[in-house]
Protein backbone atom coordinates (compact mmCIF):
# COMPACT_ATOMS: atom_id res chain seq x y z
CA UNK A 1 0.00 0.00 0.00
CA UNK A 2 1.45 3.39 -1.00
CA UNK A 3 0.32 6.82 0.04
CA UNK A 4 0.47 8.70 -3.26
CA UNK A 5 0.72 12.15 -1.65
CA UNK A 6 3.82 11.09 0.25
CA UNK A 7 5.61 9.82 -2.85
CA UNK A 8 5.07 12.71 -5.27
CA UNK A 9 8.14 13.79 -7.16
CA UNK A 10 10.15 16.82 -6.08
CA UNK A 11 10.40 18.78 -9.36
CA UNK A 12 12.44 21.61 -7.84
CA UNK A 13 14.63 19.43 -5.60
CA UNK A 14 17.54 17.25 -6.60
CA UNK A 15 17.57 13.53 -5.97
CA UNK A 16 20.58 12.85 -3.75
CA UNK A 17 20.09 9.11 -3.14
CA UNK A 18 18.91 6.67 -5.81
CA UNK A 19 18.51 3.00 -4.88
CA UNK A 20 17.61 0.67 -7.73
CA UNK A 21 16.74 -3.04 -7.55
CA UNK A 22 18.98 -3.52 -4.53
CA UNK A 23 19.55 -7.10 -3.42
CA UNK A 24 21.76 -8.39 -0.64
CA UNK A 25 22.59 -11.79 0.77
CA UNK A 26 25.58 -12.85 2.82
CA UNK A 27 26.30 -16.17 1.12
CA UNK A 28 25.86 -17.50 -2.39
CA UNK A 29 22.99 -19.79 -1.50
CA UNK A 30 21.72 -17.84 1.51
CA UNK A 31 18.37 -16.04 1.82
CA UNK A 32 17.91 -12.54 0.44
CA UNK A 33 18.21 -10.06 3.29
CA UNK A 34 17.22 -7.31 0.84
CA UNK A 35 15.20 -8.27 -2.21
CA UNK A 36 14.66 -5.75 -5.03
CA UNK A 37 14.59 -2.47 -3.09
CA UNK A 38 14.15 0.79 -5.07
CA UNK A 39 13.54 4.38 -3.91
CA UNK A 40 14.82 7.97 -4.24
CA UNK A 41 15.47 10.54 -1.53
CA UNK A 42 15.58 14.23 -2.41
CA UNK A 43 17.27 17.27 -0.90
CA UNK A 44 15.54 18.48 2.27
CA UNK A 45 13.67 15.18 2.63
CA UNK A 46 13.78 12.69 5.50
CA UNK A 47 12.79 9.06 4.97
CA UNK A 48 12.29 6.78 7.97
CA UNK A 49 13.07 3.09 7.45
CA UNK A 50 11.02 0.96 9.83
CA UNK A 51 10.19 -2.69 10.41
CA UNK A 52 10.63 -5.57 12.81
CA UNK A 53 14.02 -6.96 13.81
CA UNK A 54 15.66 -8.88 10.97
CA UNK A 55 13.66 -7.16 8.22
CA UNK A 56 16.77 -5.66 6.60
CA UNK A 57 16.80 -2.08 7.99
CA UNK A 58 20.39 -2.08 9.23
CA UNK A 59 21.64 -3.92 6.17
CA UNK A 60 20.01 -1.34 3.92
CA UNK A 61 21.59 1.53 5.88
CA UNK A 62 24.99 -0.17 5.78
CA UNK A 63 24.72 -0.68 2.03
CA UNK A 64 23.91 2.99 1.48
CA UNK A 65 26.83 3.97 3.73
CA UNK A 66 29.20 1.64 1.89
CA UNK A 67 29.81 -0.60 4.91
CA UNK A 68 28.22 -3.50 3.03
CA UNK A 69 28.44 -4.31 -0.68
CA UNK A 70 25.21 -4.98 -2.56
CA UNK A 71 24.89 -8.38 -4.20
CA UNK A 72 22.85 -6.90 -7.04
CA UNK A 73 21.44 -3.49 -7.96
CA UNK A 74 22.84 0.02 -7.63
CA UNK A 75 23.09 2.83 -5.10
CA UNK A 76 23.84 6.30 -6.43
CA UNK A 77 24.95 8.99 -4.00
CA UNK A 78 24.67 12.16 -6.06
CA UNK A 79 26.78 14.09 -3.59
CA UNK A 80 29.98 12.57 -2.17
CA UNK A 81 29.63 14.47 1.08
CA UNK A 82 27.73 12.17 3.45
CA UNK A 83 27.88 11.08 7.06
CA UNK A 84 26.67 8.14 9.15
CA UNK A 85 25.63 8.90 12.73
CA UNK A 86 25.66 5.73 14.78
CA UNK A 87 23.12 4.52 17.32
CA UNK A 88 25.67 5.01 20.08
CA UNK A 89 27.60 8.24 20.24
CA UNK A 90 30.93 6.46 19.57
CA UNK A 91 32.90 9.41 20.93
CA UNK A 92 36.58 9.06 21.81
CA UNK A 93 36.66 8.97 25.61
CA UNK A 94 40.25 10.22 25.75
CA UNK A 95 39.44 13.35 23.73
CA UNK A 96 37.50 16.40 24.81
CA UNK A 97 34.45 17.58 22.88
CA UNK A 98 36.44 19.99 20.72
CA UNK A 99 38.91 17.32 19.60
CA UNK A 100 36.14 14.78 18.99
CA UNK A 101 34.36 17.15 16.63
CA UNK A 102 37.55 18.37 14.95
CA UNK A 103 38.90 14.84 14.41
CA UNK A 104 37.94 14.56 10.71
CA UNK A 105 39.47 17.97 10.01
CA UNK A 106 42.75 17.13 11.73
CA UNK A 107 43.40 13.47 10.95
CA UNK A 108 43.81 12.43 7.28
CA UNK A 109 41.43 9.67 6.14
CA UNK A 110 42.55 6.05 5.86
CA UNK A 111 41.65 5.64 2.18
CA UNK A 112 44.71 6.20 -0.01
CA UNK A 113 43.03 8.43 -2.61
CA UNK A 114 41.23 10.49 0.01
CA UNK A 115 44.49 10.87 1.95
CA UNK A 116 46.18 12.35 -1.13
CA UNK A 117 43.47 15.04 -1.39
CA UNK A 118 43.45 15.85 2.32
CA UNK A 119 44.47 19.39 3.22
CA UNK A 120 44.52 20.44 6.85
CA UNK A 121 42.70 23.67 7.55
CA UNK A 122 44.30 26.42 9.63
CA UNK A 123 43.68 26.05 13.37
CA UNK A 124 41.60 29.23 13.45
CA UNK A 125 39.23 27.87 10.76
CA UNK A 126 38.94 24.51 12.51
CA UNK A 127 37.99 26.28 15.76
CA UNK A 128 35.39 28.38 13.92
CA UNK A 129 33.80 25.29 12.36
CA UNK A 130 33.75 23.32 15.62
CA UNK A 131 32.02 26.13 17.52
CA UNK A 132 29.62 26.72 14.62
CA UNK A 133 28.53 23.09 14.74
CA UNK A 134 28.21 23.15 18.53
CA UNK A 135 25.91 26.15 18.16
CA UNK A 136 23.86 24.28 15.52
CA UNK A 137 23.12 21.48 18.01
CA UNK A 138 22.45 23.85 20.89
CA UNK A 139 25.61 23.21 22.88
CA UNK A 140 27.76 26.03 24.14
CA UNK A 141 30.59 26.05 26.68
CA UNK A 142 31.22 22.30 26.49
CA UNK A 143 34.18 22.24 24.09
CA UNK A 144 36.67 21.52 26.90
CA UNK A 145 34.56 18.83 28.56
CA UNK A 146 35.08 15.08 28.10
CA UNK A 147 32.29 12.68 27.02
CA UNK A 148 32.09 11.18 30.52
CA UNK A 149 31.10 14.61 31.86
CA UNK A 150 28.06 14.87 29.56
CA UNK A 151 24.60 13.34 29.70
CA UNK A 152 23.59 10.74 27.12
CA UNK A 153 21.54 13.29 25.20
CA UNK A 154 24.43 15.76 25.14
CA UNK A 155 26.80 13.05 23.94
CA UNK A 156 24.47 12.31 21.04
CA UNK A 157 24.34 15.98 20.14
CA UNK A 158 28.14 16.08 20.14
CA UNK A 159 28.13 13.08 17.80
CA UNK A 160 25.74 15.04 15.56
CA UNK A 161 28.14 18.00 15.55
CA UNK A 162 31.03 15.68 14.67
CA UNK A 163 29.00 14.05 11.90
CA UNK A 164 28.08 17.35 10.26
CA UNK A 165 31.46 19.08 10.57
CA UNK A 166 31.87 18.80 6.78
CA UNK A 167 28.35 20.11 5.98
CA UNK A 168 27.14 16.80 4.49
CA UNK A 169 24.33 16.76 1.94
CA UNK A 170 23.41 13.18 2.91
CA UNK A 171 22.87 12.16 6.55
CA UNK A 172 22.29 8.55 7.66
CA UNK A 173 21.02 7.95 11.19
CA UNK A 174 20.97 4.60 12.99
CA UNK A 175 18.40 4.71 15.83
CA UNK A 176 19.37 8.28 16.82
CA UNK A 177 17.00 8.57 19.82
CA UNK A 178 17.37 5.03 21.15
CA UNK A 179 17.81 4.93 24.91
CA UNK A 180 16.93 8.58 25.51
CA UNK A 181 14.13 9.90 27.70
CA UNK A 182 11.22 11.67 25.93
CA UNK A 183 12.52 15.18 26.61
CA UNK A 184 16.01 14.41 25.29
CA UNK A 185 14.48 12.59 22.32
CA UNK A 186 12.34 15.61 21.40
CA UNK A 187 15.36 17.92 21.65
CA UNK A 188 17.37 15.63 19.38
CA UNK A 189 14.51 15.38 16.88
CA UNK A 190 14.34 19.17 16.77
CA UNK A 191 18.05 19.34 15.95
CA UNK A 192 17.65 16.68 13.26
CA UNK A 193 15.02 18.86 11.59
CA UNK A 194 17.20 21.96 11.86
CA UNK A 195 20.16 20.14 10.31
CA UNK A 196 18.06 18.82 7.43
CA UNK A 197 16.81 22.30 6.58
CA UNK A 198 20.08 24.15 7.04
CA UNK A 199 22.13 21.63 5.06
CA UNK A 200 19.35 20.89 2.53
CA UNK A 201 20.21 17.27 3.16
CA UNK A 202 18.73 13.99 2.07
CA UNK A 203 18.21 12.00 5.26
CA UNK A 204 17.70 8.32 6.04
CA UNK A 205 16.75 7.46 9.60
CA UNK A 206 16.43 3.86 10.78
CA UNK A 207 14.17 3.88 13.83
CA UNK A 208 11.35 2.16 15.66
CA UNK A 209 10.48 5.22 17.78
CA UNK A 210 7.10 6.67 16.83
CA UNK A 211 8.04 10.18 17.96
CA UNK A 212 11.11 10.20 15.70
CA UNK A 213 9.03 8.90 12.79
CA UNK A 214 6.25 11.46 13.20
CA UNK A 215 8.39 14.47 14.10
CA UNK A 216 11.24 14.11 11.57
CA UNK A 217 10.11 12.02 8.59
CA UNK A 218 8.42 13.18 5.40
CA UNK A 219 8.02 9.61 4.23
CA UNK A 220 8.04 6.17 5.83
CA UNK A 221 9.21 2.92 4.24
CA UNK A 222 8.19 -0.29 6.03
CA UNK A 223 10.40 -3.27 5.24
CA UNK A 224 9.22 -6.85 5.63
CA UNK A 225 11.27 -9.90 4.69
CA UNK A 226 13.70 -7.76 2.74
CA UNK A 227 11.07 -6.01 0.61
CA UNK A 228 9.27 -2.67 0.71
CA UNK A 229 5.95 -3.74 2.18
CA UNK A 230 4.31 -0.34 2.70
CA UNK A 231 5.18 3.28 2.01
CA UNK A 232 3.46 6.49 3.03
CA UNK A 233 3.50 9.58 5.21
CA UNK A 234 3.80 9.39 9.02
CA UNK A 235 0.14 10.45 9.30
CA UNK A 236 -0.94 7.64 6.98
CA UNK A 237 1.07 5.19 9.11
CA UNK A 238 -1.08 6.15 12.09
CA UNK A 239 -4.31 5.89 10.10
CA UNK A 240 -3.69 2.95 7.76
CA UNK A 241 -5.68 -0.27 7.86
CA UNK A 242 -2.90 -2.24 6.14
CA UNK A 243 -2.38 -5.05 8.70
CA UNK A 244 1.41 -5.05 9.13
CA UNK A 245 1.78 -1.25 9.08
CA UNK A 246 -1.11 -0.92 11.53
CA UNK A 247 0.44 -3.55 13.80
CA UNK A 248 3.78 -1.73 13.78
CA UNK A 249 2.16 1.64 14.54
CA UNK A 250 0.11 0.23 17.43
CA UNK A 251 3.14 -1.52 18.93
CA UNK A 252 5.29 1.62 18.60
CA UNK A 253 2.58 3.77 20.17
CA UNK A 254 2.15 1.36 23.08
CA UNK A 255 5.82 1.75 24.09
CA UNK A 256 5.31 5.49 24.59
CA UNK A 257 2.55 5.11 27.18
Amino acid sequence: MIDIDATKSHPKKESLIRVRNLKKRFSEDGPWVLNDISFDIHANETVAIIGTSGCGKSTLLNCIAGLETATEGTIEMNDPNFTLIFQYSALFDSMNVFDNIAFALVEPPDAKEARKKFKRLPDKEIARLVHEKLDMVGLQNVADKFPSELSGGMQKRVSFARGIIGNPRIILYDEPTSGLDPVASHDLEDYMNVLTRQLQAAVVVVTHTISTICRTADRVILLNKGKIHWEGSPQCLLETDEPLAMQFAKAALSTTR
